[in-house]
């Protein structure tokens, strides 16, 4: 089993040649990049909207669904940020000094838009069931968004 970890290890962590910042990173970072231009920077652009579907401006008690705006916020944030992110803050201004708090808020302000398009992609691919209860997420978007393009065998 060791010598399949390392492989997959090495092939995730490689790092980029004359550098020492690990190939998975600068992907996420391009891809990242590549969807706020995509997007217009959506995470400025509707801020104020954000705010106001959160307090509830859009919603009416005849409203369909079980949950409310906020509660899918709450339900979404707690998806993301967990212990790991709160501790691996802490640790990466221990061991990167105050420069990787720059280098975190400017991946934090690029993966909003990661966040948004995920988001998106859950909702777009959500099933409904005859009994009203939504399914949805990575693994519905990922089967049937891929489905959809010719690459089925990718989603599984």
């Amino acid at each position: 089993m060791e010598p399949i970890s390392k492989a997959v290890s090495d092939v995730i962590f490689f790092k980029v040649p004359f550098t020492e910042v690990p190939a998975v990173l600068v992907m996420l970072a391009v891809t990242a990049l590549f969807l706020s231009i995509y997007f217009r920077f959506i995470n400025l652009r509707a801020f104020g909207l954000a705010l106001r579907t959160v307090r509830g401006r859009y919603s009416t008690k005849d409203d369909p669904g079980r949950i409310t705006h906020f509660q899918a916020l709450a339900t979404a944030l707690s998806g993301t940020v967990g212990l790991g992110n709160i501790a691996g803050v802490a640790l990466a201004i221990g061991i990167g000094g105050p420069g990787a708090v720059f280098w975190m808020i400017i991946m934090g302000f690029l993966g909003m838009t990661s966040k948004f398009t995920e988001c998106t992609l859950g909702v777009k691919y959500r099933k409904v069931a005859d009994d009203g209860t939504v399914q949805g997420g990575g693994m519905f978007y990922l089967r049937d968004g891929l489905k959809e393009k010719g690459l089925g065998g990718l989603g599984m």
